[in-house]
């Protein structure tokens, strides 16, 4: 239940001197601590970005103050499942994995984890994760967390062995945790009572990030294209080496996104989250034009380090200035 851009964004942080071929065709590790090992099963970058998503769709939702103690058990139980999920992926994925030194220093790969306690884990930590959404949160925030795991795990990671249309499913996996923000805030209720603002706050974040994730990824699709066609996995840049279908699907949801960001800020009326949602828009639409013109490595970095600095600058802007009064 991962932005499926993000995944990759953090794989690209990985120090390049962790990975090396032996003569056997191993890969060569440095030895690292358990708490290095989890780090690279549960990726908690990720986490991060998904716990941060259902915050600020909880609080834009403005209907029934959730509790901290309440809001934080179900960011506890919202991070389990996520991290579940990574491992999973990361089990269906080892074998291509091995053949991209992005990922070829995944625990699966390297075999500083088996595939059976592997899946152990991921279990448990479903189970333990949605219980604890369903706790704090209720049993419809659980049900769109088990939902967007998954999509995420069943549908969009097979999905990359076979059609390019792999990042629009993905998508919908990484906006989906906004339901999960609005359905433990009680959004239903709030919507059913007649005040619909929370709920279009919510319907706009969402939409938001759904169409971000093209541009991020694609930058990410551009620069690994040469790993991901070694891989066998169907990602646009592999099926058009040109990058004029990556560059077209960039742009458009990157014009798509100025107007729905500006709709985050209609139920509140803030004319300072109106100001950032279209300085931060236009920015990223600028980047993902250089990008979509010139397709290149130097305009894929940029595009990929603007589309963090506008997700970043949209959820700050949206909790500052954004909750329905």
């Amino acid at each position: 239940m991962t932005p499926v851009a993000s995944a990759a964004t953090v794989e690209m942080l990985a120090p390049a001197d962790m990975v090396g071929a032996t003569g056997s065709g191993a890969v060569a590790l440095p030895s690292r601590s358990l708490a290095a090992t989890i780090s690279q099963l549960v990726r908690p970058r990720i986490a991060v970005m998904v716990l941060a998503t259902v915050a600020t769709a909880a609080w834009l939702t403005g209907g029934r103050p959730v509790e901290p103690l309440q809001l934080v058990a179900v960011l506890v139980g919202t991070a389990l499942v996520a991290a579940s999920s990574s491992i999973v992926n990361q089990i269906l994925e080892r074998h291509t994995d091995r053949l991209m030194p992005r990922t070829a220093i995944r625990p699966l790969v390297t075999g500083e984890m088996a595939v059976p306690v592997a899946a152990w884990w991921s279990a448990g930590l479903l189970v333990v994760g949605a219980a604890a959404v369903t706790a704090a949160g209720g049993w419809p925030a659980a049900a769109a967390a088990v939902a967007t795991w998954l999509l995420y795990v069943l549908v969009y990671t097979p999905m990359k062995r076979t059609s390019p249309l792999n990042t629009a499913v993905g998508a919908v996996a990484g906006a989906l945790p906004v339901a999960i923000g609005w359905l433990a805030a009680d959004g239903p209720a709030r919507l059913a009572g007649g005040d619909a603002r929370g709920a279009l706050a919510a319907a706009s974040l969402a939409a938001v990030l759904y169409l971000w994730q093209f541009p991020h990824f694609m930058a990410i699709a551009w620069l690994y294209r040469r790993q991901y066609a070694a891989a066998g996995l169907q990602m646009l840049t592999v099926v058009d080496p040109t990058g004029l279908r990556a560059a077209g699907q960039a742009l458009s949801a990157a014009i798509a996104m100025v107007p729905v960001s500006l709709v985050l800020a209609v139920p509140s009326g803030s004319v300072r989250l109106f100001l950032a949602a279209a300085v931060a828009a236009v920015a990223y639409a600028v980047a993902t034009a250089r990008f979509a013109v010139r397709r290149d490595d130097a305009t894929a970095r940029t595009l990929l380090l603007t589309s963090l600095a506008t997700l970043l600058g949209l959820l700050v802007a949206a909790v500052a200035f954004g909750r329905p009064v």
